[in-house]
């Protein structure tokens, strides 16, 4: 397995901005500094966060701290077309074309107030998008240093083969936890696997604690209450330790922006979780037992 450049937890700013907390300048700086401190140091964005806001707003404030750029890694996405005030937009659609791309990448640069992104991802596959022309996007942007690995996001293993017939992906950003684990069994995971693909899991909680209730989910919490005692873990530490039991190399994509939270899903890399309770999660999960 290839190292990573990446933290091993990555910092979701999707709700730092105007979609969720809206921190201003000073409260987003204090969670930046916190979140390396903690050993957090990889940062994921898309242009549309805060209906193409949050970028510029962490950009300020990354500015205002001492750390050193090249101390943390800058993610973005790109290629969605959002209806908002910020966008002519008519209808939310895809755009994956060379021109967009690039430019795409050029606004996040000036708005994180950086030289590079350490990683641009096309946000969602297009029933447009040609790898060729992807390919060509991605090759000027390395060649003039904007970007220095490239990757996919919400991809299928079939759109991942295509795309990479022309440009090798380095990452894919898939849906992936406890709750949906379908990449177990979709060739998602082990087409990554086979292929040295940096796996992102974004949602990594699977939403299991919000108020909607399942089934499925009471199972699940039923399963973590019982471990957390064994492993002097909270329930949310088993999560994260769950998804990176698998051999892939995963690097949860953790969404929170509570201190203690953060904290904690950052000592979920120590957690050593055995085969036969990474099974019991799975299990409750599926509701009946493997094959």
């Amino acid at each position: 397995m290839k190292k990573s450049k990446f933290s091993k937890m990555i910092a979701g700013t999707m709700s730092w901005g105007a979609w969720g907390r809206n921190f201003n300048a000073t409260e987003m700086q204090c969670l930046i500094e916190k979140c390396v401190e903690f050993g957090v140091t990889s940062f994921d964005h898309a242009d549309i966060y805060g209906g193409y806001s949050t970028e510029f707003a962490f950009g300020a404030a990354f500015s205002k701290t001492s750390i050193v750029r090249s101390e943390v890694q800058f993610i973005s996405k790109c290629g969605i077309q959002l209806m908002c005030p910020n966008r002519p937009n008519k209808i939310k659609h895809y755009d994956c074309s060379k021109a967009y791309i690039i430019a795409s990448a050029e606004a996040s640069l000036k708005h994180l107030k950086t030289d590079y992104l350490d990683a641009l991802l096309i946000h969602r596959p297009s029933p447009l998008m040609h790898p060729y022309e992807i390919m060509e996007a991605i090759q000027q942007l390395k060649k003039d240093g904007k970007i220095s690995s490239f990757g996919v996001s919400n991809f299928t293993p079939s759109q991942v083969d295509l795309i990479s017939s022309e440009v090798a992906i380095d990452i894919n950003q898939i849906e992936f936890s406890a709750v949906q684990h379908q990449a177990l069994f979709n060739g998602s995971l082990d087409q990554m696997l086979k292929h040295k693909i940096t796996p992102m899991a974004w949602a990594p909680l699977g939403a299991l604690f919000s108020s909607e209730v399942s089934a499925q989910k009471n199972r699940i919490i039923e399963q973590l209450d019982v471990l957390a005692q064994n492993y002097d873990a909270t329930p949310d530490q088993l999560l994260l330790a769950w998804i990176l039991k698998h051999p892939s190399g995963t690097h949860p994509v953790i969404g929170t922006t509570h201190l203690k939270r953060i904290e904690a899903s950052a000592a979920a890399v120590s957690i050593p979780l055995i085969i036969e309770d990474w099974f019991k999660i799975l299990e409750a999960s599926q509701g009946y037992k493997v094959p």
